[in-house]
């Protein structure tokens, strides 16, 4: 069986941009390097049958989020409106000026909307990333329990809402394999969380 796509070098060129833009976040109370998950989620792009450019978008799929306009005209730059726009549509609040993305609730509403109309080519990266950041969840709990959920803003009950609903979402909108693993993982999170 042929690859979906053959790495080029711009594969490199986005870990390095994302080294540059985020190399020097880790995830949320953990110490691992956030690049740890930037990869993950690169590699389930391309196991679930990606191309390059949205193995790209997946690698970068936090800049915009995180480093704002700067990021999104270096990566439009470096890779084009194609990367931007499923970088763009990965995204569930950009910083204003102070930092701040808004209302938590607010923001996880609006992204669960976005998903009805998203096209399959940002959904994929999105469901990747989503499962990616479900199966840290439940490593997390097998080793602290219920009170990882600490470090998160919604707490317990918010981050298990959230996490039903994103995989109802993609059950509805991107029905297969993908759909089916985050759907998987999210009803282990629920049992270790109970």
């Amino acid at each position: 069986m042929s690859p979906n796509f053959l790495p080029s070098n711009r594969i490199a060129e986005a870990v390095e941009l994302a080294i540059t833009l985020q190399g020097e976040q880790t995830r949320k109370a953990t110490g691992i390097p956030y690049l740890s998950h930037l990869l993950g989620v690169a590699s389930l792009v391309m196991e679930h049958s990606g191309d390059e450019e949205q193995t790209i978008a997946a690698l970068l799929h936090d800049a915009i989020e995180d480093a704002g306009a700067y990021a999104e005209a270096v990566i439009r730059e470096q890779f084009g409106e194609r990367v931007v726009r499923i970088v763009l549509a990965c995204t569930d609040g950009v910083p204003d000026e102070q930092g701040e993305k808004g209302d938590w609730q607010i923001r996880k509403q609006n992204y669960l909307a976005h998903l009805a109309e998203a096209p399959v080519e940002v959904l994929l990266v999105s469901g990747c990333d989503k499962l990616h950041n479900a199966r840290a969840i439940v490593s997390d709990l097998y080793t602290h329990g219920p009170a990882m959920f600490s470090r998160f803003k919604a707490g317990q009950a918010g981050t298990l809402w959230y996490y039903e609903q994103l995989a109802g979402a993609f059950q509805a909108h991107l029905p297969g394999s993908l759909a089916d693993e985050l759907a998987r993982t999210v009803a282990d999170l629920k049992r270790l969380a109970s």
